[in-house]
């Protein structure tokens, strides 16, 4: 029997296993799949990654789920996976549909308020960025975005050259 301090010997061997298998399938699963399994490139990137994390920990954890069940689960995750990039890659409706877009937090050194009011981003967040960024002057702000993974970019630098459209293209204003 476990208490909150130990558990028996043939419990914690077989967690080693366990998890020992597990990674080994993640690793198998990952070299097929590509780098791209645990990109944090978008919003459903970032659910993949927590649903596979959430798998190992109950396969891990669990008495009930086999190694098995748990690799049907990630390879399904990681096939849907697969199959969400393609269609995004082959229709521009569907990832318009499937993918929130941008949003600019500054326009140069100008703070769009309404943006940081509707993406639930507070000043002292921003500023932290800026800070993160190494930003010493507003000036030198050129735009920040609020990616649609969550994190912040901030496109900076001394001078006045402008930024390449390309960069700011899916941006929302």
């Amino acid at each position: 029997m476990e208490d909150w301090l130990t558990a028996p010997w043939d419990v914690l061997l077989k967690t080693a296993v366990t998890v020992l298998a597990v990674f080994t399938i993640i690793v198998i699963y990952v070299r097929i799949a590509g780098l791209r399994t645990f990109a944090k490139m978008s919003s459903f990137d970032f659910a993949s990654t927590i649903a596979i994390g959430s798998i190992l920990a109950s396969v891990v954890m669990g008495t009930e789920t086999s190694i098995l069940k748990a690799a049907v689960a990630l390879a399904t995750i990681l096939v849907f996976q697969q199959l969400y990039t393609g269609l995004k890659l082959k229709s521009d409706a569907f990832e318009d549909f499937a993918e929130n877009n941008p949003i600019l937090l500054m326009d140069g050194s100008e703070i769009l308020y309404e943006n940081l009011k509707r993406t639930n981003v507070s000043k002292s967040d921003l500023i932290a960025k800026l800070r993160e960024a190494n930003v010493i002057r507003m000036s030198q702000v050129m735009a920040v975005v609020l990616e649609t993974t969550g994190d912040i970019s901030v496109l900076h630098q001394e001078g006045t050259e402008a930024i390449d459209d390309v960069l700011l293209e899916d941006v929302e204003r």
